[in-house]
């Protein structure tokens, strides 16, 4: 190659950052599987793979590396990850004249299985936010009562709660979030998730300046996502609830609830940062297979054979 495998490599992940904003964590995954599809051709042709190599690539050859990906124990979602990032790579490669993508984009995904979002119910969640309160310090108990309500009541990712600023506080009436893809949307906040944040600024002892994290950990640093975890972790070992029962899933309790209410689909798509409406639809369908659940339960011919 001119270019080495790793300076490609550097090069597509650069660009991936600069134009599609990737995460982190999704630029360190992709870059791991076509690390380990390169692995894979030089010990597959048995030679360092070359560009020569690259532009030969057999869709027999990505359709082995994705089976031997599968016999390591990767899942149907780890293979179809691997797959989009091998090619991503090709696209790269393709935009540079270096390598044709079309044998990336002819080898199929595999099939996901389809799963359902699994929210708290109401009761659930109005309990999650009050035990949340039980903590050794009050300010801590009041850091857990507003995260949980802001998850709750905005339907807000982890990470873009815990991106909010100690000058942010006092909450508006709405929310300008960056989401996934640097997406902007509004999202309203509620006079309740407004007085959860503002009580617990007022207990919180570290001032971390109008830019630093709002929600910090007990040595005053940043709170991590970890953290949120351990905190739900906590509350489903208190409260008996489902090992489903994550930070994430408090928005997914979000967006059901607010369907099962009266929500307009498109307002919660919106107010989700959903791109696809066909995602944002999957929370009707929790609230159908509910409605069956307790039909089955409860009519009297459900049992009948």
């Amino acid at each position: 190659m001119a270019r080495g495998a790793p300076e490609l490599t550097r090069g597509w992940l650069a660009s991936l950052a600069h134009e599609r904003r990737l995460s982190p964590h999704t630029l360190r995954a992709y870059g791991d599987d076509t690390a380990r599809f390169l692995s894979f051709l030089a010990e597959y042709r048995e030679q360092r793979p070359t560009i020569a190599m690259l532009r030969k690539l057999k869709p027999a050859e990505l359709r082995a590396f994705l089976t031997q990906r599968r016999g390591e124990g990767l899942g149907a979602r780890g293979v179809q990850r691997a797959l989009a990032a091998v090619r991503s790579f090709f696209r790269y490669l393709e935009r540079e004249n270096l390598a044709s993508g079309a044998v990336a984009r002819s080898v199929r995904s595999p099939k996901l299985p389809r799963t359902l979002p699994r929210p708290l119910s109401e009761v659930d969640a109005a309990r999650a936010i009050q035990d949340a309160g039980q903590a050794d310090e009050p300010w801590l108990a009041a850091r857990n009562v507003a995260l949980i309500t802001l998850l709750y009541g905005t339907g807000l990712r982890i990470s873009e709660a815990l991106s909010l600023k100690s000058g942010d506080v006092p909450l508006p009436g709405s929310l300008t979030i960056l989401g996934k893809g640097k997406k902007e949307r509004s999202v309203p906040v509620l006079a309740a998730v407004r007085d959860a944040v503002d009580a617990y600024a007022r207990l919180c002892p570290f001032d971390t300046g109008r830019k630093g994290a709002l929600f910090v950990s007990r040595r005053g640093l940043p709170m991590s996502p970890r953290e949120a975890q351990s905190l739900m972790q906590s509350l489903r070992g208190r409260l008996g609830l489902a090992a489903t029962a994550t930070p994430h899933a408090l928005r997914h309790s979000f967006a059901t609830h607010l369907l099962a209410n009266g929500g307009d689909l498109r307002a919660v798509q919106e107010l989700l940062g959903h791109a696809s409406l066909s995602t944002t639809q999957k929370y009707t369908e929790v609230e159908g297979a509910r409605v069956l659940a307790v039909y089955d339960a409860a009519h009297p011919r459900a049992t009948v054979k």
